[in-house]
């Protein structure tokens, strides 16, 4: 680590401290499953509907080789009436929109609080890597580059991990990679304990890309890249955990969306349950495994995704 980076974290740790002085830290429990994931790869795909997955001929490796693995929801939403992708993002990381409605860039929407949970991660001492496909790796990406943007990259609104919109802020760099080095940190055994994964338009599912011009198919094809390379890795294998989402409905609607878990820990053999779930209960659960408070925003009031975890 550099100098400056060294600076720029002790400065962190300083200002997250009193951040959350005096503020009450909501009494949660955690299930024993749960507290058991080390690791975390929260994958987060764009725009479908659970019924436009399921026995879809499309999407083969989803229906034929992870459902079949996997523990996964029938009834998860994104937040009611909670539309386009960015504020169901920043809800995934702070339990709120903060009032966004619009898939804007950060110098339009970037939040100054500490509430969120990539900043209570770093205030525990406990890794976090987003890794984004398409990015250079070279700068904040706080701005469109080469048809990949940072609205998928909610980690890009706070100004405490951009330095408040620099372009050049080491911290940002350093936490925001190229989801091209995935696989090599895979390998080394090197990947940080919380890791959030998106893909650009064609492997996402949003946008229908040549030459397949099937955005299930594409994101089903992208899938199968994905995730074997994370189940084949220690750090999956040593009590991780994959949990596979989308970011909202299709054409504005809330869901069903889909909601897969794939872990060591998780009942898997396609246990699948009606339990209503939102991106809250997403929220909830990586708080629980990782043991830090205060709940964020509307995770307080959500159910856990415990159920789809080994008693």
């Amino acid at each position: 680590m550099t100098v400056n980076a060294m600076l720029q974290l002790a400065r962190r740790k300083a200002v997250y401290l009193p951040a959350f002085a005096g503020v009450i830290l909501f009494g949660h429990r955690s299930d024993a499953a749960l507290q058991d994931v080390r690791t975390v790869f929260l994958i987060v795909m764009e725009n479908k509907n659970w019924s436009q997955i399921v026995s879809n001929s499309s999407a083969p490796f989803i229906n034929n080789v992870l459902l079949s693995q996997a523990s996964y929801a029938n009834q998860y939403f994104n937040p009611p009436h909670l539309h386009p992708s960015l504020p169901n993002y920043l809800w995934l990381e702070a339990g709120t929109n903060f009032g966004v409605r619009a898939d804007v860039l950060p110098k339009k929407a970037h939040q100054s609080t500490h509430a969120h949970f990539v900043a209570l991660l770093e205030q525990a001492g406990i890794s976090w890597t987003d890794y984004h496909e398409g990015i250079c790796g070279c700068e904040c990406p706080l701005v469109r580059y080469k048809g990949s943007g940072p609205i998928t990259i909610p980690m890009a609104y706070f100004d405490d991990v951009t330095d408040t919109n620099d372009l050049h802020s080491a911290y940002c760099m350093a936490h925001i990679r190229p989801l091209s080095e995935l696989a090599g940190n895979l390998q080394s055994n090197t990947v940080a304990r919380y890791n959030l994964i998106t893909a650009k338009k064609c492997g996402s599912m949003h946008s229908p890309c040549a030459p397949l011009h099937d955005r299930i198919k594409q994101g089903d094809d992208w899938l199968a890249e994905i995730v074997p390379a994370i189940q084949n890795s220690q750090a999956y294998q040593d009590t991780g955990a994959i949990i596979i989402t989308w970011d909202e409905g299709w054409k504005k609607s809330d869901g069903p969306i889909p909601l897969i878990v794939l872990s060591p820990l998780a009942k898997g053999g396609g246990f699948s349950n009606s339990i209503h779930y939102t991106h809250s209960s997403t929220l909830r659960t990586l708080e629980e495994i990782f043991g830090v408070t205060p709940l964020l925003g509307d995770a307080v009031n959500a159910t856990d995704l415990s159920d789809l975890f080994s008693p």
